[in-house]
């Protein structure tokens, strides 16, 4: 980086549990509409588990904890730029003999997809990990 350009890199804020202050696209002059954190990990994760190929998901940083009922937010990291726009993190485990590259790219826009039409929110990164690949059973 040319003359020590900090803002290259910029992370996402870490994204609050309570409420999520939306962007322009959320709010009007008849008042502001906010969405929690643990709706849209909800969306994510039904989103994720209805993907060909996903297994279940995985908590993060750690492997074998599939996705159980109540648990849709497990394996789900949020974040939320400055420009309201939201960035998501999936731990995933994907079914053996897939091709992972492909259930991951199906999970990626699905997901950003489901996202944006459900809260009007733009998603700006979808970042898909593979924790682990097991046989159906």
């Amino acid at each position: 980086m040319a003359g020590g350009d900090a803002a290259a890199t910029v992370r996402p804020r870490r994204w609050s549990n309570s409420v999520v202050e939306p962007g322009h696209a959320l709010s009007s002059p008849l008042g502001r509409i906010t969405i929690s954190g643990d709706a849209i990990a909800r969306i994510v994760g039904q989103t994720a588990a209805e993907c060909y190929g996903v297994v279940g998901m995985s908590a993060r940083g750690r492997v074998g904890r599939l996705l159980a009922r109540g648990r849709e937010s497990q394996g789900i990291s949020l974040g939320a730029e400055d420009d309201g726009s939201v960035t998501i993190g999936l731990y995933v485990v994907v079914e053996y003999g897939l091709n992972l590259a492909e259930v991951a790219a199906t999970v990626r826009s699905r997901v950003a997809y489901e996202v944006e039409r459900l809260t009007g929110l733009p998603v700006a990164a979808v970042e898909v990990h593979i924790q682990d690949v097991r046989r159906s059973a």
